[in-house]
């Protein structure tokens, strides 16, 4: 089941199903977190709920993202107790870059770069048995609720950043109980949009490569995450597509389970704050910069997988310098 959250053409906010290329309110809610908190309450399912709230009358989708009413499918009201995070090195990529990357896995340990030896890693202990504890991923941080952008909306690109690019990936939504306990949503399309320049000059510029907005959406998927998803990512300039590749994803596709990934997140016990909503990234293959893209304003990053229904699109708006050398005061 997918859910969408919007403004309605009053400007009230809604969560809604979608069916038929219409967005049916849920009675009595407002947003996903209310919806989470309310399938608690009663132990159910957001997809049960769902299908017991759903109003008969439908609003026109398309419409509502047309007119940039479409909101992240899930929020929080407190930008502050959400937490935007991320795994990297966690996806085997196409079969020619696989076999590419298992030859320079033959060679001497000492000659693997770091990047290389937690890919090894991962394929060696990323997927432990039920109930076991894998290998630990790589992980980052990209920052709280602020840090979110919309469907539609820009991504900014940092008058600082040496480059803007896309990250096709699948995102996990997550609300922590009023036990402490993690409770996934769904999960999302994300573009998980990061400095890939920056993070070239040097590996131990992942942290400021990775601090930049992000975007999620329009839809949530309830349930499981099928176990191969083909995607397609793309870059829209002045309305021609100047570039386009397929992503694979899915524990199919990676060297880690999500079960490991989780674990390595919320085995934190301050990830586990009740009433906190976590999203997390969980890596990608598949990046234009690969191919010698380099991004302009107003360019359009478009990425789409069946499952997800509609496409996520996000233009890219260059900012103006908003804090300069010295900008700290004694007080």
């Amino acid at each position: 089941m997918n859910i969408v959250q919007y403004t309605n053409e009053k400007g009230k906010r809604q969560v809604a199903v979608v069916k038929n290329g219409m967005l049916h309110p849920l009675k009595g809610l407002r947003s996903t977190l209310e919806m989470a908190e309310h399938a608690l309450v009663e132990r159910t399912s957001l997809s049960t709920l769902a299908k017991q709230l759903a109003s008969a009358k439908g609003e026109d989708y398309a419409a509502a993202l047309k007119e940039r009413r479409v909101l992240p499918p899930v929020d929080h009201p407190d930008p502050a107790h959400c937490i935007i995070t991320g795994t990297g090195l966690t996806h085997l990529g196409s079969a020619s870059a696989r076999d590419s990357m298992h030859k320079k896995l033959d060679t001497k340990e000492t000659e693997l770069t770091d990047s290389l030896k937690m890919f090894k890693m991962g394929l060696e202990g990323g997927k432990p048995g039920k109930g076991e504890a894998g290998v630990q991923p790589e992980w980052f941080y990209k920052g709280d609720g602020r840090w979110l952008v919309p469907p539609g909306g820009p991504l900014p690109k940092p008058s600082f950043a040496l480059d803007g690019g896309e990250e096709p990936e699948i995102a996990g939504l997550y609300l922590i109980d009023s036990k402490g306990r993690p409770v996934r949503l769904g999960f999302a399309l994300g573009n998980e949009y990061s400095d890939h320049v920056t993070e070239r000059q040097n590996y131990l510029y992942l942290a400021h490569s990775k601090l930049r907005h992000s975007a999620i959406g329009p839809e949530m998927i309830t349930g499981a995450l099928p176990q191969n998803i083909e995607g397609k990512s793309r870059i829209i300039r002045k309305g021609k597509v100047i570039w386009e590749k397929p992503f694979l994803t899915g524990e199919g596709n990676m060297s880690h389970t999500l079960a490991n990934l989780e674990y390595h997140h919320f085995k934190y016990e301050p990830f586990r704050k009740p009433g906190d909503l976590h999203i997390h990234y969980f890596g990608t293959a598949t990046l234009s910069i690969a191919d010698g893209i380099v991004t302009e304003e107003g360019d359009i990053f478009e990425i789409e997988a069946a499952p997800f229904g509609a496409p996520l699109r996000n233009p890219l708006k260059q900012m103006k310098p908003d804090f300069k050398p010295g900008g700290v005061k004694s007080l």
